[in-house]
This record gives structure tokens, sequence and C-alpha cells, in this order.
């Protein structure tokens, strides 16, 4: 009967199925049994027929109560985000008799992190205190994380310094995991690294390497490129053998700087192929972007062509790269065969799409997509559309029909579109327009010396230098400098 039982329940794939298991449990008197009753909660979860397991959990647990299936059951509504709901679950534990284990923490806890319930939080780690659990690593892993979360790094701080043995014992080096992923998700990469210099246990093992990537993508995160290179070299002097994560962390810190690394960019493109990567998605989607950015556009479209598999994700980053480089004609061909493949693309597509236009001073086309993206493929337009075909048409000197965008569009125009209009006023020598973007740049960001420079070109090509000379001194009354000119070489080797 038990096996059969756990037959359906690993079997059941919609509501009909969950009721005739129940049914048999029911008949069979099976449904007293706290294993086979987590089972059941478990599947129910699972389906997302949360509020079906709970109906059955209440039956249950008032007649039969056993803490193994209350865990079970607070940590499917977890699962099935319905926090509030696990909590209340938590709180009946000590109504039917029972006491909280080792199991139950963990899993509220992540239910106050999805309610960010920071007072609940703290009301839990005074139970767990009195439940003699401050030494239990799963126990003190989940505060640190519902603190960590809850921006309460101090806290958790804390919490892992009191910890018996923390600093000694490899045993515990899932709560070392913990802190560092805190230090990391608040922004502290440094602290991170210095707590993992000091991290016990082996360095081969797959939690440390889990450790390793966090703080790399950490320091990428926060606009860091060179400190994530130079951990990836570290983790590999330490003799942590990257895995495709680690790769596609680090991979994200070489198309932050571009040209810089590009070296060691076409060397984790060697290794990615060695270590049979080579086919991951995600890999590829970074190994385009990385090329881009460094200037190599014929290496991204060579990997980009390679694919055997493409997402959205794909198509947009390589017309993106496209357009980015100048070749606006590549990068629309690129979209239409997106669209004969039948890849749906998203808001970022659009983006590069009417970039590309831009460049290409398509402005028949850039229109139709504009239109295009809202009524044939249902995606809204957001400022950065807006700003994109602004500049498509300001370029092509369709400077009223820009103007008028402006007017029409549902958000405050920000310094990159006036600063569009500013651009294409000095092209075509519009002092009017010229001088209206630069009045609302000058509030915008009034520090920005190229905007005052630009209108007094704009002023000194129309003849006007009275003009020309008063948006010079307009630049001098506010304290503005005007930033020197400088430019970068970059010697070819060999």
């Amino acid at each position: 009967m038990r096996e059969r039982l756990g037959f359906l329940l690993k079997h059941c794939s919609n509501l009909k199925h969950v009721e005739t298991a129940h049914g048999f449990m029911v008949r069979t008197a099976l449904h007293h049994d706290k294993l086979l009753l987590s089972q059941f909660i478990e599947t129910c979860s699972s389906l997302g027929f949360s509020a079906y397991a709970h109906s059955v959990f209440s039956v249950n647990s008032q007649s039969h109560p056993h803490i193994y299936v209350f865990n079970t059951m607070i940590k499917g509504m977890t699962l099935c985000n319905s926090a509030f709901e696990a909590l209340l679950v938590y709180k009946s534990i000590g109504r039917v008799g029972l006491r909280p284990d080792c199991y139950s923490f963990p899993f509220a806890l992540k239910a106050v992190v999805d309610l960010r319930a920071m007072s609940l939080g703290t009301q839990i780690h005074s139970q767990a205190l009195c439940a003699g659990l401050e030494s239990n690593v799963h126990v003190v892993s989940a505060l640190i994380q519902m603190y960590s979360s809850c921006a309460r790094i101090s806290d958790a701080r804390k919490v892992f310094d009191e910890m018996p043995l923390a600093s000694v014992c490899s045993d515990n080096v899932v709560v070392w995991m913990a802190m560092i992923a805190g230090y990391v998700k608040l922004g502290d990469p440094d602290t991170a690294m210095d707590l993992l210099s000091r991290m016990p246990g082996t360095q081969t093992d797959g939690a440390v390497l889990i450790t390793w990537t966090s703080v790399i993508a950490g320091y990428a995160q926060m606009d860091r490129p060179d400190e994530a290179i130079a951990v990836f070299l570290k983790m590999q002097l330490e003799n942590v053998v990257p895995d495709e994560i680690a790769m596609l962390a680090v991979l994200s810190a070489c198309a932050q700087l571009g040209a810089f690394h590009i070296r060691l960019g076409e060397c984790i493109h060697g290794y990615v192929k060695k270590r049979g990567f080579d086919q991951m998605v995600t890999l590829k989607n970074a190994l385009i972007e990385m090329y881009s950015n460094s200037g190599n556009i014929s290496n991204a479209l060579h990997v980009f062509e390679n694919m055997t598999r493409r997402t959205v994700i794909s198509w947009t980053t390589i017309i993106s790269a496209l357009a980015f480089h100048g070749l606006g004609t590549q990068a629309l061909d690129v979209f239409s065969r997106m669209e004969m493949a039948q890849v749906k693309p998203n808001d970022i597509t659009f983006i590069a799409v009417l970039s590309a236009c831009a460049h290409v001073g398509l402005v028949d086309l850039g229109r139709y997509y504009f239109h295009a993206m809202k009524y044939r493929y249902g995606i809204q337009h957001e400022i950065q559309h807006y700003g994109c075909m602004i500049d498509l048409l300001g370029r092509a000197g369709y400077l009223a029909e820009a103007l008028k965008l402006v007017s029409e569009m549902p958000f405050q125009p920000n310094a990159a579109i006036w600063g569009s209009l500013l651009a294409a006023s000095n092209i075509h020598g519009d002092a009017e327009l010229g001088e209206l973007a630069l009045l609302h740049l000058v509030q915008l960001e009034p520090w920005n010396s190229g905007n005052y420079a630009l209108l007094s070109n704009i002023y000194a090509s129309a003849g006007r230098w009275d003009k020309s000379v008063m948006a010079r001194k307009m630049m001098r009354d506010k304290g503005v400098r005007k930033m020197p000119g400088w430019s970068f070489i970059q010697r070819k080797t060999t």
C-alpha cells in the first residue's frame, strides 16, 4: 500500500491526480503516516496546490501532530509564495504541544525574508536561542540570510561572530558562505573577499567555488572589473577550478573593461571551449558582449553565427553590438532574421533596432518599428524608445517632428533626449532649438561644459556672435570648467 501511494504521488501532474492520491490515503488510513503525509504535502506544493495541501494538513495536524509534517507545510507555503500562511503554520506549532526544531526556524525565516517582517524575524531569532540552537549551522545561516536580506548586515555579522568556533571549524562553511553572500548582496565585496581569504575548508570544495564566484560577481556588479578579474586569477592560484557560472562572472568583468582585457577574454573563450561549455547560451551571449565591447565585432559575429541555439538575449546582444559599432544595415538584417526565426523581440531589442535605424538614417523604417513594437508585438514604449526615435528624427533633420514627439510622450524628457536635440540643432544649424535644449540641459546637468560649448558653436555658425559670447560667459558665470580634451592610444602587440 505504501509503495503504491508513493508511486501515485511521484506521478501526480494535475489536481485530479492529487485528489485520487488523497482518496487512496484516506481509504487505506495512510494519511496518519507522517512521511507519506509530508510527501503528499510536498507534491501538492510543487504543483501549486498549496491550499489543498493546507486543507489536508489542517485536518490531520490536530489529531496526529508531528513537527516533520509542520516543517513540510511551512516549506511548501514558502515555495508557493504564501509566506504569511507559512508563518501562521509556524505560530501554530506551539498550540498543538510541539516545539520548533532546527528545520522549522530556517523555513520560517525564509518566510520572514519574503515579507520583510523584521520584527517577527527578531522574535524567531530569540525563540531559536531559547531552543538552544545558537550553534546549529542551518539556523545560524538562515539568521544571517534573514538579517542580510533586510539590510541589517551588522546584525548578521553579530550572529556570525557569536557562533562558537565559527573561525576554525570547517563544518561551518555554510555559515561563512551565508555571511560572504550577505556582504556581496549589500555591495561590499571588499569585506566579502576578506572573509573568503580566511574561510576554512578545502579550497576545491564546490561550496568554496560558489563563494569565489559570488565575490567575482559582486565586484563586477559594483563596476569594479579590475578587482573581479584579480579575484578570478587568485582563485586559479588557489587551485579552485572555475565552472560555467564563474566564467560568466569574469566575462562580465572583461566586457566592462573592453579592449583593456581582450587577451584575457580570448583566453577565457579558449577555456570555455576546452571545458565543453561552448554550447551554453548564457556564456555565448557573454562572449558576444565581451568581444563587442572590446571592439572586435567580427569575433562577436563569429560566436553568434556558430550558436546552435539562440534566445531573444542572443539576438538582442548581437543587434545591439552591430548598432553600437555603426553597422546599422547589418543590425537590421539580423533583426529580419530574428523575425523569420519567429523569436519574439523584447523592449531591449527595439532599443537596438531603433538605434540601428538612427545610424543608417532610415527614418521611415524607424517610424514603422516604433509603431510595430506597440501594435504588433504589444510592447509599451519606454523613455529609451522615445529617446532613440527623437535621436533618429533629429539626425535626419526632422526637427519639428522630433520636438512634437517630445511634447507628446508620457515622460519628462531627460538629459539624453535634450542632448540629442542639441546635437541635431548643431548639425542642422537651428539656433532656436539649440537654445531651447540648452535651457533644459542647464537645469538637468549644469556641470556639463560641453552643452555650453555646443550652443556657442551653433550661434557662431549662424553669425550670432553676441549670443555665442554670451553662452561662453554663462558657462564661466556658473563656475563650469571646460573639460580638457584627451586621447587614448593602444599599442598593438604581435
